[in-house]
């Protein structure tokens, strides 16, 4: 099999239904973008010691495909895979398990202090941009409610396991970083 194929050549690219378009295309972007995020996230898993959470973010990883398939079809109910609020359930019932082993913060906190938690917070970063280039898809043509509802979640719970796996805490309040000189 050829990695090279030419048909794309002049600036286009076939979704998976076929349909040619731009592929700076807002839909190309949207499924690229959770392409990306899903580079990410098995970037991260390379750092995460904690088996349950590398598990849990290889399962995301899969479903990320679906959602990349759901996107990349001009009709997603054709897409036989699609995201449901099962999904979506599933991603709250992970993020309840683990808020209950962290302690409750409110101020900001400073993101990377493991290896493992600095590559989640890129990959929640990463899922928080596919999310707007999703929305603007969807200002354009019928995106699942479930999907966009999946991928919201889904940067709550790699927040989540992000803080979970953090090796220590640094808060930072406005009036701290006001004062803080660099």
């Amino acid at each position: 099999m050829k990695i090279y194929t030419k048909t794309g050549d002049k600036g286009e690219t076939s979704l998976y239904d076929g349909t040619r378009v731009k592929k700076n295309s807002i839909r190309v972007e949207s499924y690229g973008t959770i392409d990306e995020l899903n580079s990410h996230l098995g970037f991260a898993r390379n750092f995460i010691e904690d088996k349950d959470v590398s598990e849990k973010i290889f399962k995301i990883q899969k479903k990320l495909f679906f959602v990349a398939g759901e996107l990349a079809t001009t009709n997603g109910e054709n897409f036989k895979n699609r995201i449901t609020l099962e999904h979506v359930t599933a991603l709250e019932g992970w993020i309840d398990e683990y808020l209950k082993k962290i302690d409750k913060v409110d101020a900001f906190i400073v993101p990377g202090t493991s290896h493992a938690s600095a590559a989640l917070h890129v990959a929640r970063t990463v899922c928080r941009r596919a999310e707007r280039r999703i929305l603007d898809l969807a200002h354009e043509e019928e995106i699942s409610p479930d999907l966009i509802k999946f991928v919201n979640r889904l940067s709550d719970t790699i927040y989540t396991f992000a803080r979970y796996l953090e090796s220590e805490i640094i808060l930072m309040n406005f009036e701290e970083m006001g004062k803080e000189k660099l």
